[in-house]
């Protein structure tokens, strides 16, 4: 049976806190030694992946729009489901920036690759949502 956890947040300057405490809380819910473990982590890769909507999809600016968090616990894996009304996203042009090229910023989507086991956007055109990222850890 699935564990199912969701929440939405305006997009705010404090959301991104939220979201970390949100996701924080639901492994702790959750109660799995391995993603227990590596929860920072898979933190950091939900928290970069929101970063990253806000930014793109919404070019920083705060609104009354939201972004929706559903995490889910299956058999052998976890899910991070991200749904947002923002600009759509392209996936062509996600992208990490080259690592030799030494400033701040620009590898969020480097960490979230490397953290995650798989990583993919759905297209969904009778969606409310009008960006759907897909952020999944397997649990071996």
């Amino acid at each position: 049976m699935d564990l199912i956890f969701h929440k939405d947040f305006l997009i705010n300057s404090q959301s991104l806190k939220l979201i970390r405490n949100f996701s924080r809380e639901t492994f702790v819910k959750i109660n799995t030694e391995e993603i227990l473990n590596q929860q920072e982590e898979i933190i950091l890769a939900i928290a970069e992946a929101a970063q990253n909507i806000l930014k793109h999809a919404y070019h920083t600016k705060f609104c009354d729009e939201k972004l929706k968090i559903k995490i889910t616990k299956g058999q052998d894996k976890i899910q991070i489901d991200l749904f947002d009304k923002g600009t759509k996203t392209d996936p062509g042009k996600v992208k990490s920036r080259e690592l030799g090229n030494v400033r701040p910023g620009g590898l969020g989507v480097y960490f979230i690759k490397q953290i995650m086991d798989k990583v993919e956007f759905i297209s969904e055109d009778n969606s409310e949502w009008v960006n759907h990222l897909v952020l999944t850890k397997y649990i071996r």
